[in-house]
């Protein structure tokens, strides 16, 4: 789906939400809840339906299947509302339970979809936060309960969703510190989450200032964590949550902080929970600047080890010689283009044989550096330059329509034609270019590059020095 129907939708739903806390807990409020509610699965599965069949499209139905339970749950509910009593646990705290793994089963699966080998410094990070979200939960959630002389369902069931928010907690967290590209998707889907995780905190925080009939009004903005999810899975990116990503994982300043609140979370609790006297103040300060330093310095470590990294993967998508992106890259960026407008130019240099044979490798390395910065001079700033090996290079224009690729290479023909100086000696070359070009709507497919090969063929045969439209495809 387009984005702007995607942000459409969750204006819609948005305007729908805030009506229904307006009147929440009214009979109009449960009818406008309800009929919401309905809508927004039959949309989630709908959008199921429509992504790719395989893992992609059974993680998606995860989530739907999470919302349709919860709103079996909430519709359970109801039915006691108006028919008897609500009971203080059953059925339908089932419902609202079971929905919290499925989501977290799919964000884990997720999670290790985009960063395959490469998930041990996200599941560490993340099980650290976990266990100290799980630490904080047990002294301030859990054990209240556990005192409080319920019955054993009664007692057992509440403390079951501290549990279930401290499991879908450490499955975003892996989605979060995970590698992978962070465009709409990703953010939509980290919001959702983040919201149901705030909804849960602020029913079990803020019944101790507020009256719980305002915090019961809050629970309509479930429904906006739902459509988030459902627009995430419409969104036309939304495949950036199940392939392997592309982007670097560098220690965000933020992470580093969390875990150092993490590794304080326990020695803060014992504190608190003994008492503030002089000693545990001082023994408290200690730890946090201890912690600090190790920090710090584990910082620095992981610093110098992204420099390395980065500086590795960057050899490994460029040439050596030009400096210009190789076929790695190339190959990575057509698997990118949909349809046109693009354009492939497939270039190879006319003569450089006899320069090299004439002059030696040196003169050849020059030819192909100067070709390099003409051919990064004439194209745009989204055009990539790629040299295939030897004397072949190509560039990809996306939004390139065909009389701009047309002009493109007559540019290209004349620019590389210029004489290059070598010592007191002039080398001459020549460009053959073979350009293949889509227009708008039309599908590229896999074949853009072998279609611009063959025209640059065609040129050669021609009598080099021009260049050639593929003109079938």
């Amino acid at each position: 789906m387009a984005t702007g129907r995607v942000w459409l939708f969750l204006s819609g739903v948005l305007v729908a939400v805030a009506a229904s806390v307006i009147t929440y807990d009214t009979t109009l409020g449960n009818v406008l809840y309800f009929a919401t509610y309905v809508v927004l699965c039959a949309v989630a599965w709908r959008a199921v339906a429509r992504t790719e069949r395989g893992t992609q499209r059974r993680l998606w139905a995860l989530f739907a299947a999470a919302q349709t339970l919860w709103l079996t749950g909430d519709v359970i509910e109801i039915v006691y509302y108006y028919l008897s009593s609500v009971p203080p646990v059953g059925v339908a705290d089932a419902c609202w339970l079971a929905g919290y793994p499925l989501m977290a089963v799919a964000l884990t699966r997720m999670a290790a979809r985009r960063a395959p080998g490469r998930m041990r410094a996200a599941v560490l990070d993340g099980l650290t936060l976990a266990v100290a979200a799980a630490l904080a939960s047990w002294q301030f959630l859990i054990a209240p309960i556990l005192d409080d002389g319920y019955s054993v369902a009664e007692t057992v069931v509440p403390a079951l969703y501290p549990v279930a928010s401290t499991m879908l907690l450490t499955a975003v967290l892996f989605i979060a510190l995970s590698p992978g590209d962070r465009r709409a998707p990703t953010r939509l889907l980290l919001a959702a989450i983040t919201l149901y995780l705030s909804i849960d905190v602020a029913y079990n925080v803020l019944p101790f200032f507020v009256d719980y009939a305002l915090v019961s009004k809050i629970g309509p903005l479930i429904m906006l964590g739902n459509a988030l999810v459902t627009a995430a899975c419409l969104h036309r990116d939304r495949s950036e949550l199940t392939r392997p990503g592309q982007q670097v994982n560098v220690l965000h300043p933020s992470r580093v902080l969390f875990l150092g609140l993490a590794f304080l979370t326990a020695p803060t609790l014992s504190v608190v929970q003994s008492g503030l006297d002089q000693n545990a103040v001082i023994a408290l300060g200690a730890t946090a600047l201890s912690t600090a330093f190790v920090l710090s310095r584990f910082t620095i470590a992981v610093r110098e080890q992204e420099k390395a990294q980065a500086q590795l993967a960057d050899q490994a998508r460029r040439d050596p010689l030009t400096g210009l992106a190789n076929r790695t890259v190339l190959t990575a960026e057509l698997d990118r283009v949909g349809s046109g407008p693009v354009a492939v130019l497939y270039l190879d240099l006319d003569g450089f044989k006899a320069v090299n044979d004439r002059h030696g490798h040196e003169a050849g390395d020059l030819v192909l550096t100067t070709v390099a910065e003409r051919l990064s001079g004439a194209v745009r700033g989204t055009d990539l330059v790629v040299r295939l090996g030897g004397d072949e290079f190509v560039l990809l224009c996306p939004g390139l329509p065909e009389p701009d690729a047309i002009r493109l290479a007559e540019r290209i023909v004349g620019d590389v034609a210029r004489p290059i100086r070598f010592g007191s000696a002039t080398l001459d070359v020549g460009a053959s270019v073979g350009i293949a070009a889509y227009g708008r709507g039309e599908a590229a497919g896999d074949d853009l590059v072998r279609t611009a090969d063959q025209a640059m063929y065609e040129a050669k045969r021609l009598g080099r020095g021009r260049w050639v439209l593929a003109t079938s495809r």
